[in-house]
């Protein structure tokens, strides 16, 4: 039956809902019936994709409607368009079946699909004999969606997808088009307005800022050589082996001499070598995924499933991580699933509606950052979010996902005033729907990827961030949330207010060293010295020091050796491991000619000693998260603001660490040590090769009748292994 002619011109102007159902090749009684739209066509002929005449179609429409009743049984078609002057080709899309099954149905529905990044988005993939590029995107209440590039001059009407109503997924494969196209979809919400032009959600490849189409492009590296890390990293318990991580803003560790980005390649050539040599594990990158502003350093995401093009292609990225593996390092991505800016080609209102977000403010608006918060109890949009952290996994084998914000997901009422938040169910203020979200992450990461690890920038006293999100048996909610680790904000607040106080005053705060080991084994620590302390007008760790020029080296120094010598994980934001003296900023690379000065390459040669010392000897990780690799020699010692532990692991000998924060210097200073005869002095921050005075122990000192007499350098951090 022929449709009604407002059927056929809302077609030919591009706005019918559903033009899958009047357009391509269909069954009918009269045999194999097509329609197409070949816009400047004055005949059409019709072709198989493997290249058999089917039949020619014959011009309805002068604006470029064709119809005609072809060979065989319906399959796709290309048509071989003709004018008094020229001929082209042009493959009809709306003659090609769909791409996603019923398997995908069910799974999207649930909100149990793993591999949604396989399915949605844009896909380069041959379909029924034509290769192309499969699209598809999520929008339940749209009255309609296209996708718009430079392969159809962006007009809204060309390419208007198919629904799969019951999951609110639009599809359509459009061939004959490749790799670094750029596109965007047209959403026409439920109330008939259109959008503005959307970004893919599952984009793997964008343009650079402040441009904002996504582009198509593959993310697959089918050649990796890295399995050895990957198999060493799923064999070890990362709670007892050495994790020491440089935290690196990628657009401004360094920049090439016209002051623009580095590439991953050129970041590879410079980066890797210099972290090997300093002894890191691994390098966590502040957020790589698309980003539209930098001075949101990538916490403000518009394009979670894509390498930010500031950078180059997503295979850079990949080369970079496999570059790193094999030179044994991890790589750890800062990762944003608690909210998302109000950009209006990103994820706001995305088909009209609140779709990723909340409708209520109370919710969904976060007072903090001017962004939108998840709606973590959406399936939909909770299966977008545990299927980004697989996605990083799974094609960039990356080692760690460290989540940023962690608090604000956790509590209804973070940064809120009364007013301005609604309780749970329960009238608490628990998030049980981020809690809920959080625990899938971790369950599925872990279950899927031996070897990753997750680490959680969380800064109240949620029990169990870093407990196995098991199931509980008696059918109680689970308040676990699986992470490895969690940032020991408490150890980073406590001790930089200490080490900023005139040592005149320390003794009178001495809690704010020792308070820290009355928790330090609640939680998997990461001990994080991070960008959020050198900005804001926090100036650098070094200004944070007391004193003068030459007491803030020490201090620093100091510092830095009673965090190596204390249990958790290590990070060091980048910049500081040289002592950086300006505060960080993003538009510039760090102060790299201050390697020039002694005092300061004394300072990166520590910290380079230091991650040497932590990853050689057991005894300073093996028990860095057990309180059995810990116990005091001296936390009573306010008077002289002397601090003495021991570390040790199994089989390992122990090592003693002690720190003297004043700058006296104090001689026979009487230790009880956990072991007779000779200790060996391994470490000395007031060494001269680290910029310091030189006074210490001659390289060992000998413990007898349960005592040793011990020279303390002034505002430093001594080691002593026991040699027995």
């Amino acid at each position: 039956m022929k449709p009604p002619e407002s059927s056929l011109d809302a077609l030919l102007d591009g706005t019918h809902g559903d033009p899958f159902s009047l357009l391509g090749v269909h069954s009918g009684p009269g045999g194999t019936f097509a329609r197409a739209i070949l816009p400047g066509a004055e005949t059409a002929e019709a072709f198989s994709i493997d290249g058999q005449c089917l039949g020619e179609v014959a011009r309805i429409d002068p604006r470029g409607m064709f119809e005609g009743y072809l060979l065989g049984t319906p399959q796709p078609v290309r048509y071989r368009c003709s004018t008094a002057t020229r001929d082209w080709i042009q493959t009809d899309a709306y003659s090609f079946a769909p791409v996603l099954g019923p398997l995908d149905d069910l799974l999207i529905a649930q909100g149990t699909h793993m591999r949604l990044f396989d399915k949605l988005g844009a896909h380069l993939i041959e379909h029924q004999g034509a290769k192309g590029v499969h699209f598809a995107v999520w929008a339940p209440n749209a009255q309609r969606v296209s996708v718009v590039g430079d392969f159809n001059d962006w007009d809204a009407g060309r390419h208007v997808m198919r629904h799969r109503r019951d999951i609110g997924v639009w599809e359509i494969f459009i061939p004959d088009i490749r790799d670094y196209r750029a596109y965007k979809f047209h959403v026409v919400g439920p109330d008939g307005i259109a959008r503005p032009l959307k970004a893919d959600p599952f984009a793997f490849m964008t343009e650079v800022r402040p441009r904002t189409a996504s582009i198509t492009a593959r993310v697959e590296k089918p050649d990796w050589n890295d399995a050895a890390h990957r198999t060493h990293w799923a064999s070890v318990d990362a709670r007892r082996v050495p994790v020491s991580i440089y935290e690196v803003h990628a657009g401004s560790w360094q920049r090439d001499r016209w002051n623009w980005f580095l590439n991953w390649d050129e970041m590879a050539e410079q980066l890797i070598p210099y972290v090997v040599d300093m002894g890191f594990t691994h390098i966590e990158f502040l957020p790589i995924a698309e980003h539209p502003y930098d001075p949101s350093w990538g916490y403000q995401t518009t394009g979670l499933y894509a390498p930010s093009a500031r950078f180059g292609e997503p295979a850079g990225f990949a080369r970079f991580v496999e570059g790193a593996h094999k030179a044994g390092i991890g790589v750890i991505l800062d990762w944003v699933p608690a909210h998302f800016p109000t950009d209006e080609h990103g994820l706001v209102r995305f088909d009209g509606t609140a779709l990723y977000e909340h409708e209520d403010w109370r919710q969904g608006f976060h007072p903090d950052w001017n962004t939108l918060i998840y709606n973590f109890g959406r399936k939909e949009v909770a299966s977008f979010l545990v299927n980004n952290a697989l996605f990083w996994a799974e094609r960039y084998h990356v080692d760690g996902l460290r989540v940023d914000a962690v608090a604000s997901m956790l509590y209804r009422d973070y940064s809120r005033k009364e007013g301005e938040w609604t309780p749970n169910e329960e009238g608490g203020r628990e998030n049980w729907e981020a809690v809920e979200f959080l625990r899938a992450v971790n369950r599925t990461l872990y279950a899927e990827h031996p070897g990753i690890m997750t680490f959680a920038e969380e800064s109240t006293a949620w029990p169990g961030v870093s407990a196995p999100a098991d199931e509980p048996e008696d059918g109680t909610r689970g308040t676990a949330l699986g992470f490895g680790f969690k940032w020991n904000m408490g150890f980073m607040h406590d001790t930089l207010r200490y080490m900023g106080r005139d040592p005149v005053h320390r003794q009178f705060h001495h809690e704010d060293i020792t308070f820290g080991l009355m928790y330090a084994f609640s939680e998997n620590f990461v001990l994080p010295l991070s960008h959020d302390e050198v900005v804001h007008g926090k100036g650098s760790l070094l200004s944070k020091m007391s004193g003068d020029d030459w007491q803030q080296f020490a201090n620093l120094r100091a510092y830095y050796g009673l965090m190596w010598g204390y249990p958790g994980k290590k990070l060091l934001f980048m910049g500081q491991e040289f002592a950086q003296r300006s505060e960080w900023s993003e538009e510039r690379a760090l102060d790299w000619h201050l390697r020039e000065a002694p005092a300061h390459e004394g300072v990166r040669n520590l910290v380079r000693d230091l991650n040497r010392l932590y990853r050689d000897k057991p005894a300073l990780h093996g028990r860095d998260c057990e309180g059995e690799g810990f116990e005091w020699l001296v936390v009573d010692d306010a008077t002289n603001s002397v601090f003495a532990w021991v570390r040790k692991a199994p089989d390992a000998r122990p090592v003693v660490v002690i720190s003297n924060m004043t700058p006296n210097l104090l001689k026979d200073y009487a230790l009880a040590l956990p072991g007779e005869g000779n200790w060996r002095e391994i470490l000395n921050t007031d060494s001269v090769y680290y910029g310091g005075s030189g006074k210490g122990n001659l390289g060992q000192i000998k413990a007898a009748g349960g005592l040793a007499h011990v020279t303390l350098p002034p505002l430093a951090t001594i080691m002593l292994e026991y040699a027995g």
